[in-house]
């Protein structure tokens, strides 16, 4: 995104695969950004300003009756109340694994993974090899493999790690737009031809990995070293196609 004029700026569409130039002509503008996508702000001399306002009373909010019986109609009434709103409660999950949107090195796993069983032993370990943190694409997810919240794409959480390990995962569009600034890919997929390696770094052409084979992996290429592994399975350096 990029501010061209006070009135023009321009913006990714189509899951980034376009950009938009846009003119907005209201007097106040409000920009979303994606935190992954910007480098860490430097420590700098001069402290932020920090501009704290009170909480104002928007006035009267309306809300509709639950109907009570087949003969009464929903009424809507007018209730004005000092408080806007109410703290219910708070559920935090505590993990010892690095945040998803935060951590450096992610391994996610795909519907390649055939089962939550295998998705399991193949991703999770590999992950506490590496002190990844996990995450699945929205396939996996819809299959019951992974929770929601480890889900990678559009319409889930944007990363970029230095280093994103798909396992199992074929590249949808959906899920390159939430990975694809990561800093290095390795594509871990049966079918040489998925769309996942046209923005790998490494490939691996594979079908279900054990660990070892994963971790054999790492330690052979050295991020862009080609080499070849055992049991016809080969490692092929990919060139990022942006």
């Amino acid at each position: 995104m990029a501010i061209e004029a006070e009135d023009v700026f321009t913006r990714p569409v189509y899951a980034g695969n376009a950009i938009s130039t846009v003119r907005s002509k209201d007097s106040v503008k409000v920009f979303t950004v994606r935190a992954s996508t910007w480098d860490p702000a430097q420590p700098g001399g001069e402290e932020a300003k920090v501009d704290s306002q009170e909480a104002k009373d928007v006035g009267e909010s309306k809300f509709s009756l639950p109907r009570l019986s087949n003969l009464e109609r929903d009424a809507d009434v007018s209730v004005r109340s000092t408080e806007q709103a109410e703290w219910i409660s708070e559920e935090l999950t505590v993990s010892e694994r690095p945040d998803l949107g935060a951590a450096s090195r992610i391994v996610s796993g795909g519907r390649g993974t055939k089962s939550k069983e295998q998705f399991d032993s193949t991703v999770i370990p590999l992950a506490d090899a590496l002190g990844a943190a996990i995450g699945a694409s929205r396939a996996a997810v819809d299959s019951g493999y992974a929770d929601n919240s480890l889900q990678v794409g559009q319409t889930g959480k944007v990363v970029a790690p230095e280093l994103y390990v798909a396992v199992g995962i074929s590249g949808a569009i959906q899920h390159l737009a939430g990975m694809k600034d990561s800093k290095c890919i390795v594509a871990i997929n049966k079918d040489g031809d998925a769309p996942i390696f046209q923005v790998a770094d490494i490939g691996l052409v594979a079908g279900t990995l054990s660990l070892s084979l994963s971790l054999s992996l790492f330690s052979r290429t050295r991020f862009g070293t080609d080499e070849s592994v055992n049991d016809t399975r080969s490692v092929r350096s990919c060139t990022r196609v942006d």
